[in-house]
């Protein structure tokens, strides 16, 4: 998700939701050796994505401050940035009888469920959060309406005193949540967690990594198997990685340990929960006039922001679902000057289900 105030993304992604990867850290990825890149892209840890590649959507609630035309316009254009580099197509629902897999909105404060669900983060008025999405398969992107949607590239007016946001790039980095990733670590992305902030509207290489890495490539021009029996993927492989990546199984970087755990506090406390059930934690006892620098880790790896419909981080507070994605052990650390000055360690572990035998 999006946030306008100092250009910080506080939710994003899971934004939401998926299946597979039985680890509860993200999945990132850097190249081959030789290849310099330190920074990664992400996907969902459970490889939630779109089991179709023909995916529709529908616009059920346009914004206040551009007319239909134009938003639609804008939304089609952030697709295509997506179809355009993977096997991806989009397709518009306008049948107001006729169900998408991805619904879009452009709501106010309380919006659909965030009012009593407390994994989804109700809109906190002009210049707060832009937007957010959830994970396939719930497919829902959000956007406050209390912002100023331009057709355009984001700009402070001065006439007006409020700031414009361009919708087609806040959109293209809310479908990429949508579709299965998280946010990327490489700062030219446009799924970095700034990317508002440094104007990148464009696909980089290392989000055609990402969204490639959960739904593959083709190869449209028929001519990849020949140059492949030449052996191609061997001689030629800059040449074949950005014509036939597929053909060559060069279609994303391989996985590959890049990161080194934060290791937990030595006193951890247990907890057993059941299925289902919301679990909050609050980092450090003391109320202090100035709010600490906090962050929390998951198994080790950094939490950057809030996941809708699974984590919910505010300040010293984290708040959880308890289910296999969630299950791992959480730590919360408190800085001052530079310096770790307090730390808690929490590891949830989901309540074994009593199998009911009916005699």
């Amino acid at each position: 998700m999006f946030w306008m105030f100092n250009c910080m993304l506080i939710v994003a992604s899971l934004h939401l939701n998926k299946p597979c990867v039985q680890t509860a850290a993200p999945v990132e990825v850097r190249p081959h050796r030789g290849q310099a890149r330190s920074k990664r892209y992400a996907i969902n840890p459970l490889g939630y994505k779109w089991e179709h590649f023909n995916v529709t959507y529908k616009i059920t609630k346009f914004p206040n401050t551009l007319n239909k035309d134009d938003t639609r316009k804008a939304i089609s254009i952030a697709f295509t940035k997506w179809s355009d580099v993977s096997p991806l197509t989009f397709t518009e629902i306008t049948n107001p009888n006729k169900s998408a897999d991805i619904t879009i909105g452009f709501y106010t404060y309380n919006h659909t469920d965030c009012w009593w669900s407390p994994l989804h983060p109700c809109f906190d008025g002009l210049n707060g959060e832009l937007a957010h999405a959830f994970l396939p398969p719930r497919g829902e992107i959000h956007f406050d309406n209390h912002e100023f949607w331009i057709l355009g590239k984001s700009r402070f007016s001065w006439k007006q005193g409020v700031w414009l946001n361009d919708l087609v790039q806040v959109a293209a980095h809310e479908i990429g949540h949508a579709l299965g990733l998280w946010h990327s670590r490489d700062p030219n992305a446009l799924m970095h967690p700034n990317a508002t902030y440094t104007g990148q509207r464009n696909i980089a290489q290392d989000d055609i990594w990402g969204i490639q890495r959960l739904y593959g490539c083709m190869d449209k021009k028929r001519v990849c198997d020949p140059w492949a029996r030449l052996g191609f993927c061997e001689r030629r492989r800059s040449f074949m990685k950005k014509n036939c990546p597929q053909r060559c199984d060069l279609c994303y970087e391989p996985l590959d340990a890049v990161s080194t755990p934060t290791p937990p506090p030595e006193n951890v406390k247990i907890k057993i929960v059941p299925r289902g059930k919301v679990v909050g934690f609050r980092c450090g006892t003391k109320n202090t006039r100035v709010p600490p620098k906090v962050s929390w880790y998951k198994d080790g790896e950094q939490l950057l922001t809030s996941i809708p419909g699974y984590i919910v981080i505010k300040d010293r507070d984290l708040r959880l679902v308890a289910n296999e994605f969630n299950e791992g052990t959480y730590t919360c650390r408190i800085h001052r000057r530079g310096n770790v000055v307090s730390a808690n360690s929490w590891a949830i572990r989901l309540k074994p289900e009593q199998s009911s035998n009916n005699s």
